[in-house]
């Protein structure tokens, strides 16, 4: 039986230009009109989250930061399970190697973010990965923006925290999502969708893969669940 459901949201509710799927947000409102707890999970800020649950109707159960951060519903406290104070020693030294080249890092909401640090895709990633290589953080590529995060924190590693908050556990939630950084979400979660757009990673561990991308195949892939289970 389909108990929850936690997605991604760029890429997996969105289009191609990261406008929000209203045919994505139809099919969520169904399961939510059901009573099936639906968490978003992203590596936005918290706050973003919060408005974009509010606006699509859940409860306001979310990960954010790529599992850095998370929290049950709209009153709840925020749980924040990675070091900041890593993340941010690593952008440091990014700053300076990337300055002597002539290059600025665009960062992104520093002031919001409790666990990681996340910068414009505006250098190459392994170049990132090389210059940090030595520290204990985790480079995170989502293609819509470069994060760093501490080692064993993920979607995946939020869900396992927050699952029992709720009365669940991650076998009973349904993960869809599109990038490399959804991986370990869906590889806990009971059933994983990754969609026609989804990377090369999550379509060898996925349990289905749509035929439509985007929106349209976050909805196909939620309709074609909701069947099974």
């Amino acid at each position: 039986m389909l108990k929850a459901v936690i997605c991604d949201i760029d890429g997996t509710i969105t289009d191609e230009r990261r406008r929000i799927s209203t045919t994505a947000i139809e099919t969520l409102r169904l399961l939510i009109g059901k009573g099936i707890p639906v968490v978003l999970a992203s590596g936005n800020t918290l706050c973003f989250l919060d408005s974009i649950a509010r606006m699509i109707g859940t409860d306001g159960a979310v990960i954010g930061e790529n599992g850095g951060v998370f929290q049950t519903g709209f009153d709840g406290k925020p749980q924040i399970t990675g070091d900041r104070s890593l993340c941010l020693h690593a952008y440091d030294r990014l700053v300076t190697h990337f300055k002597e080249q002539g290059i600025t890092l665009l960062p992104y909401s520093m002031e919001l973010r409790y666990a990681d640090v996340a910068f414009a895709r505006t250098v190459p990633v392994d170049e990132v990965v090389s210059v940090i290589a030595d520290l204990p953080v985790r480079v995170i590529d989502t293609g819509y923006a470069i994060h760093l995060q501490t080692p064993g924190i993920s979607k995946g590693s939020a869900l396992a925290a927050l699952a029992p908050l709720l009365s669940l556990t991650p076998k009973d939630f349904l993960a869809l999502g599109d990038s490399d950084n959804d991986l370990e979400m869906l590889e806990i979660a009971g059933f994983g969708i990754t969609l026609a757009n989804g990377s090369k990673k999550l379509k060898k561990i996925a349990d289905l893969i749509t035929d439509q991308s985007y929106g349209e195949g976050f909805s196909e892939g939620l309709l074609s669940a909701l069947e099974r289970f």
